[in-house]
């Protein structure tokens, strides 16, 4: 805890913001069935209620409570967002360390699926995968973990394929170590920062996917609140000037913002170390 106290009094402005929004939406996510107003699908107002004392963001396109909608879309939205950048980033980092680590023919294959998943747009391919499958959230998941791990793989790969190359790893090799145990002894140790910065940013990228594709409809499916659906549930209420829409998709904006803004400064720092690295080794 001092530890962590200490690294947020280090932190400039912008990053110490970014923090506390991820903090407060990790708090909606965890305590949502006790801190929302109503039900998940209660129809309690009218619909397009005005704000008031009790629906503070007023109502939906059924007569729901917007605060409350919100609430529960953080939880399913942001949950299904990370158990899919979670899934990624292991299937990713397990293929692109394999890759860097054996090398050979195995580099090539998987190299050579990867790019061919990288080679056909992400939202076209999301689509005829959902669109046959179902637009199940455990499908979700996995279609956009497969999608997203492409990416982690080529970080992995990149960033393993120095570490491989290093003496205290050819030293390991040599002392007849298995494979499993130099990616998770030798290799992630001098890779975990990049790797924990690019999670926010496929984090950050797959909650925007799975609000894009709530808004095409093809997300996660009502009666489920999510922040995408609600910008497309609502949209018609922009035309009448009520702010309905407008909640749901400064959520979004203000949650990525905020990832973003603690990712800058991961990556600030870790710039920082690599640079007093070599300020070192030249003297």
């Amino acid at each position: 805890m001092k530890k962590a106290l200490a690294l947020f009094g280090e932190m400039p402005l912008t990053s110490k913001i970014g923090v506390i929004i991820i903090l407060i939406n990790v708090f909606v996510v965890i305590t949502a069935q006790w801190i929302a107003p109503y039900g998940e699908t209660a129809l309690v107002t009218s619909v397009w209620a005005p704000p008031s004392a009790e629906h503070w963001l007023g109502g939906d396109q059924l007569g729901r409570d917007m605060l409350t909608r919100m609430i529960y879309g953080a939880q399913t939205t942001i949950t299904v967002a990370l158990i899919a950048t979670i899934l990624s980033f292991t299937m990713g980092i397990l293929a692109g360390f394999t890759a860097a680590v054996v090398r050979g023919a195995m580099d090539q294959i998987l190299s050579r699926i990867v790019d061919a998943l990288m080679a056909i747009p992400t939202l076209i391919l999301a689509l005829v995968v959902i669109s046959v499958l179902g637009s199940e959230i455990y499908i979700l998941i996995l279609v956009i973990a497969v999608l997203d791990s492409t990416r982690v793989f080529r970080l992995s790969r990149a960033i393993a394929m120095d570490v491989a190359v290093m003496e205290f790893v050819e030293a390991a090799r040599l002392r007849g170590e298995g494979l499993w145990w130099i990616m998770r002894r030798e290799v992630l140790p001098n890779t975990v920062t990049p790797l924990i910065a690019e999670f926010g940013l496929r984090f950050s990228f797959a909650f925007l996917f799975i609000a894009s594709l709530s808004f095409l409809g093809l997300g996660i499916q009502p009666p489920y609140a999510d922040w995408g659906g609600m910008v497309r549930e609502n949209s018609a209420a922009i035309t009448y000037g009520i702010a309905a829409p407008l909640y749901p998709a400064a959520a979004i904006g203000i949650l990525t913002v905020g990832v973003n803004l603690l990712v800058d400064f991961i990556l600030a720092k870790q710039n920082r170390s690599v640079a007093a690295a070599f300020e070192e080794s030249d003297h």
